[in-house]
């Protein structure tokens, strides 16, 4: 199947992928836009005379109740394990997609960002444990790992044409390895009890899910009620609910039910049966004939797109423009104590500025350096070490996967606060120096944009 897709896109104009590349760049950056906006406030409420209600509102207790079977939990773990979970669910939409047919395609193309990725969550950890080894917040190493690719795109698109579009590619495809990474982390290391009878239901729903794909089952319908009881269970077994939304993403069927060439041949003849059935004296409405070439039409366009790509396309403005808005809204907010200055020299606060504003620029430059030295990898003619390395630093934002990693290892004790004053202290330097490194490029060529 993976060779077939690969070559299929192969056949695809190189136009209409940058086009497609160049909106999910856009729709990213938009989103992290949105995603300041809701950190501000998140910040400010947090510092307010009215931090009472801040905390009161998403510690609101909300309960899911279908006869004997209930689920209560506050508002703030709604959204941590199930908004998230549709979240990750588009990660590994995205996962799957670039696996098949992207940047993660080849091993030729897919070496040079996952070595950065690797470097990016290894120094990152490796500095991050050189100051907490031993000490309370030290099952905290995994947070300096993480990339936010929304702030990550948000930054270059502030710098237009300066970034070359490979710069966009490797970024975009190391931050989702990098996804990757965090999801493997999240469920082989923060899930503290496994409750067995529930994961063995966890698997069988996972089962039952590729089977359905086997057979060739289509209807969204069907996914989503397997996927809902998928997501149930591992909320009860331990295992973090998040994962259940990647490992749904990895069933939902990638290939077309017809062919870009059967598509246009059967188009054509509907088109054709349409325009012989006009009639000047008689509307569309009444037209029959003309309905039914209009019902088929609609079936084909259908089937000529993968569940992948619908359900991608359908979910994305929802997570980059509601799902993520809203967890940093909800986790953000933290109140500054008077000594800001202490809490900036606290072991887990400098472990994490330490990790994200130099591991992570450090760890991608020197791992795809050495891919490339090697032999593995080749580096982007357009693309210098400057830039990269640029690159490295913009990924040191690590913001919305960091503040999710933090809630995992600290839960509600006071690390956590300085976790989140770390997070944003090392995603603001490392944005700006990124921003600092990249704008020295010399402006390209204008892609244009696509209208539609």
């Amino acid at each position: 199947m993976t060779t077939r897709l690969t070559h299929a896109v192969r056949r695809v104009p190189i136009k209409y992928m940058v086009r497609r590349f160049n909106e999910f760049v856009e729709l990213e950056a938009a989103g992290g836009v949105l995603l300041l906006a809701s950190t501000v406030v998140a910040l400010l409420w947090a510092n307010s005379p009215w931090v009472s209600s801040y905390v009161n509102l998403w510690q609101t207790t909300m309960t899911l109740q279908v006869g004997a079977f209930e689920i209560s939990k506050p508002l703030l773990l709604w959204i941590n394990d199930g908004l998230m979970a549709i979240f990750f669910f588009v990660v590994g939409l995205e996962i799957k997609r670039e696996v098949l047919i992207g940047e993660l395609a080849t091993p030729r193309q897919a070496v040079l960002p996952i070595a950065g990725a690797i470097g990016g969550m290894l120094v990152p950890a490796a500095l991050y444990m050189l100051i907490n080894l031993g000490g309370p917040g030290a099952t905290g190493w995994a947070i300096p790992m993480a990339t936010d690719i929304a702030f990550a795109l948000g930054v270059l698109a502030l710098l237009g044409n300066r970034v070359p579009l490979s710069l966009k590619i490797f970024l975009t495809a190391l931050a989702i390895v990098d996804d990757l990474g965090a999801v493997m982390v999240i469920a082989l290391f923060y899930t503290a009890e496994i409750a067995w009878s529930y994961l063995a239901m966890g698997m069988g729903f996972l089962l039952i899910l590729l089977l359905v794909n086997r057979l060739g089952v289509r209807s969204l319908l069907i996914y989503a009620v397997l996927g809902v009881g998928l997501w149930v269970v591992f909320l009860k077994s331990g295992v973090h609910a998040t994962v259940a939304g990647v490992l749904l993403a990895l069933t939902i069927p990638a290939r077309a039910r017809i062919n870009p060439h059967a598509f246009v041949e059967r188009s054509r003849t509907v088109l054709e049966d349409f325009e012989r059935s006009t009639d000047p004296d008689e509307s569309v409405l009444t037209n029959e004939p003309q309905q039914a070439a209009i019902q088929e039409l609609e079936e084909m366009c259908t089937d000529v797109e993968s569940p992948l790509q619908r359900l991608e396309h359908a979910l994305h403005p929802w997570t980059a423009f509601f799902i993520m808005p809203v967890f940093a809204l909800a986790n953000a907010g933290v109140a500054f104590e008077a000594n800001l200055v202490e809490a900036l020299t606290q072991p887990v606060t400098l472990g994490i500025i330490l990790g994200l504003s130099i591991g992570k620029p450090l760890g991608i430059t020197l791992l795809s350096w050495l891919a490339v030295r090697s032999g593995l990898a080749v580096k982007p003619e357009d693309v210098s070490w400057l830039q990269l390395h640029g690159a490295g630093w913009i990924c040191g934002i690590g913001f919305t996967m960091a503040l999710f990693i933090a809630t995992l290892a600290f839960g509600a004790t006071p690390l956590l606060a300085e976790a989140k004053i770390g997070i944003l202290f090392a995603s603001l330097i490392a944005g700006i120096v990124g921003w600092i490194l990249l704008s020295r490029g010399q402006p390209g060529p204008e892609i244009p944009a696509h209208r539609s």
